[in-house]
């Protein structure tokens, strides 16, 4: 089997919330606030996965929330969430070379009035 050149493999961590030290009002900068994030990474995809494949043929989904977590440098506020996104996907890329490109969703859940959605997405490609 070979590849065709619309072959994608995504792999995703989805609605896992963090907490950061984000935002510009003087209420925001002074605690971390939970973020819910969203990541997807595209990943160089090989020909074939049969069902011995190792796990070096991927990547491991848990390299994905680290990026959003524990990567995330401790005691850093991040005036934008914007900052947070570019970290992540900053992360990614030099964790790896086989990440073509990341997309990350991050929604303040903090200033949520009526439980709705309010964020950002940010692509970005090699």
């Amino acid at each position: 089997m070979t590849l065709n050149p619309t072959d994608q493999l995504i792999l995703e961590v989805a609605d896992f919330e963090v907490p950061v030290l984000t935002g510009i009002y003087s209420e925001e900068t002074k605690l971390p606030q939970p973020l819910r994030i969203t990541i997807r990474a595209e990943l160089v995809m090989q020909d074939h996965y049969d069902p011995d494949t190792p796990l070096s043929a991927s990547k491991n989904y848990m390299d994905l929330k680290h990026a959003a977590s524990t990567a995330l440098p401790e005691g850093v506020h991040f005036t934008l969430i914007e900052g947070v996104a570019d970290h992540i996907i900053d992360t990614l890329f030099l964790q790896d070379k086989r990440v073509k490109a990341v997309e990350v969703k991050i929604v303040k859940l903090a200033i949520a009035e009526a439980d709705e959605a309010i964020g950002i997405t940010m692509t970005r490609r090699r």
